[in-house]
């Protein structure tokens, strides 16, 4: 990820950790005239960061924005590869149509693509998904594992393992749960969805782009009334301001992990985690396909992720795919 010059006096400022920075320095050593200095710290103040300018000792930074930019999640960042490319936006249509593109283009593994606002976001079956400026997380990570198209079918439930574990991490009084296959829920409501979408050959995943949305910073007042009494924020469980690039890059840190693990010993190897953090085992429940609908006791989990309900009747029934609602 090459930095812009703004980039680069950002990250030495932010580095400086309240200490000033001379402008005339940093003019020096970015081969650029003190005039542009000066006129990218007007574009810095113009996104939301505050500075304050000290005679002969030059710039303090006094606020940071709760920015998605790529300089705010760079800080937080632990990964070899997820985040090390990043595609940031303030608004774009989708950030999965933008991913599609970039992953046919060549994007490297673990490339992101990220925005404030989705003006068409999506979710399963095509559904929108509300995704209003500066207030979530909105992001697509083109993941390139060495997989069969029939192994990637599990592959959302590692990402929703790697989302909910980031949450815990950084929220330790909330309890995110998994309700199969790519539901993320806080106090039964949900608070994240995940996409996975698939390019591939016949026996060869080319990239999975799998799509992340997070109600993060939404006030209650936020949510529309066809979701306000079904959908939840971190902010709104957690009770504090969520900082979005310190989640970002705590679940790009977990994806990159989990990922690894999923590549060498299959899903299998999550399997266990995933059953400890999910609400849907032992619920009942029921199901809805493209064919028909039917209710019992979802029983467990095979190690491909394909979902085991046991009826009333006692018969098993695997579900690969459909939407469930929790009884």
């Amino acid at each position: 990820m090459t930095n812009s010059i703004k980039d680069e006096i950002l990250k030495r400022i932010l580095a400086a950790d309240g200490e000033a920075v001379s402008g005339q320095e940093l003019a020096d050593s970015l081969g650029v005239s003190r005039t542009a200095v000066w006129k990218h710290m007007q574009t810095l103040q113009e996104e939301g960061y505050t500075f304050e300018t000290i005679k002969k000792k030059g710039y303090v930074l006094t606020g940071v924005p709760n920015s998605l930019s790529p300089t705010q999640i760079e800080l937080f960042l632990k990964t070899e590869h997820f985040g090390r490319e990043i595609h940031y936006y303030d608004v774009v249509d989708s950030t999965q149509t933008i991913a599609h593109k970039l992953a046919q283009e060549g994007a490297p593994h673990g490339t992101i693509i990220i925005g404030e606002e989705q003006t068409a976001g999506r979710g399963r079956m095509a559904r929108p998904w509300e995704s209003a400026h500066g207030t979530g997380i909105w992001m697509t990570v083109i993941v390139r594992p060495d997989v069969t198209p029939q192994q990637a079918s599990s592959y959302t439930l590692v990402v929703a393992v790697a989302v909910t574990m980031a949450i815990k991490t950084l929220y330790k009084h909330v309890e995110p749960a998994i309700k199969w296959p790519n539901d993320l829920l806080i106090n039964g409501k949900k608070c994240t969805g995940i996409l996975t979408e698939m390019q591939a050959e016949a026996d060869l995943v080319q990239a999975l782009l799998v799509g992340i949305g997070i109600n993060a910073n939404q006030a209650a007042a936020d949510f529309s009334p066809e979701i306000a009494d079904i959908a939840t924020s971190l902010r709104l469980e957690a009770g504090e301001e969520i900082n979005r690039a310190a989640l970002v890059a705590s679940i790009l840190h977990y994806l990159e992990q989990f990922t690894e693990l999923y590549v060498k010993e299959g899903f299998a190897s999550l399997k266990t985690l995933w059953q400890q953090l999910s609400c849907t085992i032992g619920q009942r429940i029921e199901v809805t396909t493209i064919r028909e609908r039917f209710e019992g006791v979802a029983s467990g989990i095979t190690d491909d992720g394909v979902l085991q309900l046991t009826q009333d009747d006692g018969t098993i029934r695997t579900i690969y795919a459909g939407d469930i609602k929790l009884l």
